[in-house]
Formats: structure tokens, C-alpha cells, sequence
């Protein structure tokens, strides 16, 4: 089960023939990563409102798709945005927040992805929209509700949402360093202070912490372990939506009760392969199982006057063992 309060309409310009090319989809975090979930051959269901006219195309687009849709028919207006690429670079043309949702429209989600999410097992909590359409308690007591019910929840958020999902039991989160340094839970983009805020997670009671550094490769924390997820070397199109393709194929594979340490493998597989292409959450999964071969989780250690602020830095496990400690419970 997906978890998407802040659906978009998409609309990108591209050139074909020396002529414009218009493309709609349906689009915002949650959408792409069912997307690549889907791509990753995984059965996904989301949950999600749509309101206003722009609601209304987005959610018959989805109607098009092999996704799975549970929707509350809400009046508060989904965002949309407008990007032109026919310059070859994605240039921002216009933006349009969704509205924040009404008590009831939040309710009737609730209600919906409880169910889903219950039923499923397996559930990913994406992102509330920018600025956020529902309030941190919402991802709480969601979390909260369906990991007390045997239900293993995935978030990839920040701020506050990120720690209501901690708090409500969330086993896995997945946050960017860019937006740790923006919101003041990392000094800096530094290794020691990344982990630092890392390890911060995990004392809230996470058991996975996954931390994307742009181009350099991303941190995963699994109790008092610290590796370094290194991928092979791709030559980049477009890093747009990389993110959101990792934590799609995490989720895939924790699905298919896979371990840890194989799930951010093929995380990373998923997030490289996409940075070849230009569609967000897209990708094919035999291409990310031939990549995870050659994905490597590599310990790593403190090297700064930081090093005894966090968790793991005496790391001395290799990757073998590595797995093996952080099989799913």
C-alpha cells in the first residue's frame, strides 16, 4: 500500500519533430514510486485524494495505468506543475500546491489506507507535499496503527513528518541530505554529522536509516552498523526522481521478504538506473537486478572530532556479516 495525501497533475513540454511535444501524467512522490513499484513487477494499491479539475485528470490518468487506486473524491484541489524540457534541461514554467486537506477528506484517507494497508502488509508512507497537506500526526497515528498490527511501514519524508513516522513505529526511513541539512537535523553534509543525524533516527526506535547524497553514495544505518552503498558508474540524463525509484525498490523487495542489506542493493540499482532515463519512477527490473550485482555496502568509519557522537563508529563488520545481522525480523 502507497500512502499519497498530495497527488499532482504533471505537465511537461518536450520537443519532437522541432515541434512541441505536451505530455500529462499523474504525478507527486507517492505516484511515482507505485510507479516504479510497479515497474519492479511488485502488486501495489494507492491511496490517495483528488480534488478540483486538476484532481479530476490526474485520477483518470491513473485510471489508465495497472496501479491499483483507492480515492477519496475530495474538494480541496490537488497541486499541479508545468515543466518545459525542450531545452534539454528541465525548466520550471509553473506551480500549483495542492490545498490542504478537510477533516473529513483526511478522515476518509485514513480509513482507506488503514484497510489497504492492513491488507497488503507491506506499506510506504510518501511525502505530504511542499507545503504539507496533512499534519505530522496524520503519519503517526497511521504508522503507529499499522505496525501494531503486524504491518511492516516504510517512510521517505522529512522535518516533522519524518519523526511522527519514527515515532508511530515507522522500521524504515528514508531521508535525503540535503533535506536533513535544511531543516537543521545535520550541521552539515558532512559524513560525521549525516550519521550523527542518522543515529539520531534510530534512537527514536527506526531500524533502518537510509540517507541519499546526490551523486555520492547514499548511508544506510542498521543498529550500530554504517555502510556506504556504492553503485556502479552510470552516465547521468536526468537525477530527477532517483530517490523516490530507491526507496520503490526497497519496498519491492521487503515485499518479496527479502533482507535488508539485498533491499538497499536493489534500492540503489533502481536509483542509478534512473538517473539513465527521463521518466520519474521508471525503469525495468531485469536492467536493476543485473545492477544489483554489482552494488556494494561498504563499512565505513568516523574520521572526524564528531566520531563518538554516533553509533558505529568503531565499525568493523564486513558486508557478509552485515547481511546476516540485518535480516527482517
Amino acid at each position: 500500500m502507497v500512502f499519497v495525501p498530495a497527488p499532482r497533475l504533471t505537465v511537461t513540454i518536450e520537443l519532437r519533430g522541432g515541434a512541441p511535444d505536451i505530455h500529462l501524467h499523474p504525478g507527486g512522490q507517492g505516484v511515482w514510486q507505485a510507479r516504479m513499484l510497479r515497474a519492479m513487477e511488485a502488486q501495489v494499491v494507492l491511496c490517495a485524494v483528488f480534488g478540483g479539475e486538476t484532481g479530476k485528470v490526474a485520477r483518470q490518468l491513473l485510471a489508465d495505468s495497472d496501479i491499483d487506486v483507492r480515492a477519496v473524491e475530495g474538494e480541496s484541489r490537488s497541486g499541479a506543475y508545468v515543466h518545459d524540457r525542450r531545452s534539454g534541461v528541465r525548466v520550471d514554467i509553473a506551480e500549483a500546491p495542492g490545498e490542504p486537506l478537510t477533516r473529513h477528506e483526511v478522515d476518509e484517507l485514513y480509513g482507506l489506507a488503514l484497510a489497504e494497508g492492513l491488507r497488503a502488509g507491506v506499506c510506504l508512507l510518501g511525502g505530504p507535499g511542499d507545503p504539507p497537506v496533512v499534519e505530522p500526526a496524520v503519519y503517526r497515528r497511521l504508522a503507529s496503527d499499522l505496525t501494531n498490527n503486524g504491518c511492516v511501514v516504510i517512510a521517505d519524508l522529512r522535518g516533522e513528518h519524518l519523526h511522527a513516522a519514527a515515532a508511530g513505529g515507522a522500521r524504515v526511513l528514508k531521508v535525503s541530505h540535503e533535506e536533513l541539512v535544511a531543516d537543521g537535523e545535520a550541521r552539515s553534509d558532512a559524513l560525521d554529522d549525516l550519521v550523527g543525524a542518522a543515529s539520531k533516527l534510530r534512537r527514536e526506535g527506526v531500524e533502518t536509516v537510509i540517507v541519499t547524497r546526490g551523486e555520492h553514495p547514499a548511508l544506510v544505518l542498521v543498529g550500530d552498523e554504517v555502510c556506504e552503498v556504492v553503485t556502479p558508474r552510470l552516465e547521468p540524463v536526468d537525477s530527477s526522481g532517483a530517490g523516490d525509484s530507491m526507496t520503490a525498490a526497497i519496498v519491492a523487495s521487503l515485499a518479496r521478504d527479502e533482507s535488508i542489506s539485498d533491499a538497499v542493493r536493489t534500492g540503489a540499482a533502481a536509483g542509478a538506473l534512473n538517473v539513465t532515463r527521463r521518466g520519474l519512477g521508471s525503469g525495468q527490473r531485469d536492467a536493476v537486478m543485473q545492477l544489483r550485482q554489482r552494488v556494494r555496502l561498504q563499512p565505513v568509519r568516523a574520521s572526524g572530532a564528531s566520531a563518538g557522537t554516533w553509533e558505529g563508529s568503531h565499525l568493523r563488520a564486513t558486508p557478509e556479516q552485515l547481511a546476516e545481522r540485518i535480516r527482517p525480523k
